[in-house]
């Protein structure tokens, strides 16, 4: 009989829905079966080609050797000049770190700030990885239940009722997933405003600024003010943005201290990311921008297409996304719990979506339209063939 003992706080986590709903779906492709997914948050579009040759030409040049903890120098400089000429933010590029992914650089946060019995509070919808990273650290999420009716939008009230003395930072996610919901201006200088009173970190995730739709804008808490900046943690990524998921590369920009931290932890863990993978991000970043613009227009057509024939299905209710390529409609009328919903989907249909209960709404699923457009409107035909045989 085996005597390992595995750490408590990692025998708690709960593997990823999202994942393991993408995996067996592709389980069920390769066996034969066709399977309509809406279950990845992976935009369908190629990476950039500019970016593809910059990595390639970095590869070519001998490029292969480690790179500095925190990233390269160039990289670093790069996001630095991003921040302050597209979201108002004046980071120094020592104030930078580049991680394997803005999960990581969250992980990275999360884990430095973060210590036991304290509290991070959470807004839900949430991102299903937000709350296993702070139980990890040791600290305990608190989750406010925004309303629907408010479009899922957490109030300065609401906020605020939940901080307590323990209470260490709050997850700020604008766009956001599983939702697609965007803060106004307005909105977030209250949601600062509260923070800002109660010494709270704000921890912004900002992974999906660059998808935006009906003129929304995007705006990055930490612009807000001198003081705004000093406690807001900006993190950020190319995943989405410039559809390199694979590439691994995420970044944050907050308080020297905070880097030194993370930079010890990430130094002991992982290092730096893959070194000539950071060439292409220089060169995402510096680049033509053209191809965020043509993946924008996609995005919006499937946007608009999803969400007028979800919302116009009988029992089913569902906020607009101004963000992000996520619909997370209400199937509770239904009577069954999101996880039953969407197994007997794609049990009957071949349709993949994810349960809204690691998300924190268990009357919902996510559907994610970083699909084709053949994709969604087949899926969308299963969908409302099988909610009609319910």
């Amino acid at each position: 009989m085996s005597r390992l003992a595995i750490n408590k706080r990692i025998a708690s986590i709960p593997p990823s829905v999202t994942l393991g709903v993408t995996s067996k779906a592709k389980a069920m492709i390769a066996a034969g079966e066709t399977v309509y997914s809406f279950a990845a948050g992976e935009p369908d579009f190629d990476t950039p080609e500019h970016i593809k040759v910059a990595a390639v030409q970095a590869l070519t040049d001998g490029q292969t050797k480690y790179a500095p903890v925190t990233g390269l120098p160039a990289l670093r400089s790069v996001i630095s000049n991003k921040l302050k000429a597209e979201n108002g933010l004046d980071y120094a590029p020592e104030q930078v770190v580049v991680s394997c992914g803005a999960k990581h650089s969250l992980f990275n946060i999360i884990m430095a700030l973060c210590d036991e019995g304290e509290e991070v509070i959470v807004p839900t919808p949430y991102w299903l990885s937000y709350t296993e990273m702070i139980r990890v650290s040791g600290a305990s999420p608190v989750l406010v239940r925004a309303k629907q009716e408010n479009d899922f939008k957490m109030t300065p009230e609401e906020f605020e009722a939940a901080i307590t003395p323990n209470t260490k930072a709050i997850i700020f996610n604008s766009p956001s997933n599983p939702i697609g919901i965007v803060y106004t201006r307005s909105e977030i200088e209250k949601i600062v405003e509260v923070a800002l009173r109660h010494g709270v970190y704000i921890i912004a995730d900002e992974i999906y600024e660059k998808l935006l739709y009906d003129g929304a804008e995007h705006v990055s808490p930490g612009s807000l003010s001198a003081e705004a900046q000093e406690m807001v943690i900006t993190v950020n990524g190319f995943s989405k943005a410039y559809s390199m998921t694979g590439w691994r590369l995420g970044y944050f920009a907050g308080p020297q201290k905070l880097v030194k931290a993370v930079t010890a932890l990430q130094g002991h863990s992982t290092s730096s990311p893959t070194t000539f993978a950071q060439y292409g991000a220089v060169a995402a970043l510096e680049g033509p921008q053209d191809c965020l613009k043509e993946m924008g227009i996609a995005f919006a057509e499937r946007r608009n297409y999803i969400y007028n024939r979800v919302s116009a299905i009988d029992g089913v209710t569902c906020v607009k996304p101004g963000g992000a390529f996520y619909v997370l409609p209400d199937i509770s009328s239904f009577g069954l719990d999101s996880v039953s919903f969407a197994e007997q989907l794609l049990a009957a249909e071949g349709v993949a979506v994810v349960p809204g209960a690691p998300f924190g709404v268990d009357s919902n699923v996510r559907l994610s339209y970083a699909c084709s457009m053949e994709n969604i409107e087949k899926g969308l035909d299963g969908l409302e063939s099988f909610i009609k045989n319910l």
